[in-house]
């Protein structure tokens, strides 16, 4: 059964256009990844630098283990992180009744 990765991004205020420039760069970088079935970015209607990513996985451990072990990881955080604030909180779904 595929997972969900759910993580809403707050972005800082004003760096919108400079974070959707380095997601597209960081994009390939896990829709590479073994497991990784797809990505989205949404942006909210209602709060400009709010995001949300949904990152469909064959697994939680492609996720966990996998991309997050992986030296592709370290250059996601490189490029991604430092746009947060807060660290936005990271969680898996699993669809009911599969």
């Amino acid at each position: 059964m595929s997972t969900t990765e759910h993580a809403v991004l707050p972005v800082v205020p004003g760096r919108e256009a400079a974070f959707e420039a380095a997601f597209a760069e960081a994009r390939p970088i896990i829709s590479s990844m073994p497991g990784c079935l797809e990505v989205r970015l949404l942006r909210c209607a209602e709060d400009a630098s709010k995001y949300l990513l949904l990152v469909e996985w064959e697994s939680i451990e492609h996720h966990t283990e996998g991309f997050r072990g992986s030296a592709g990881y370290e250059r996601w955080k490189e490029l991604l992180h430092r746009f947060y604030d807060p660290f936005p909180l990271v969680e898996h779904f699993e669809e009911v009744g599969a």
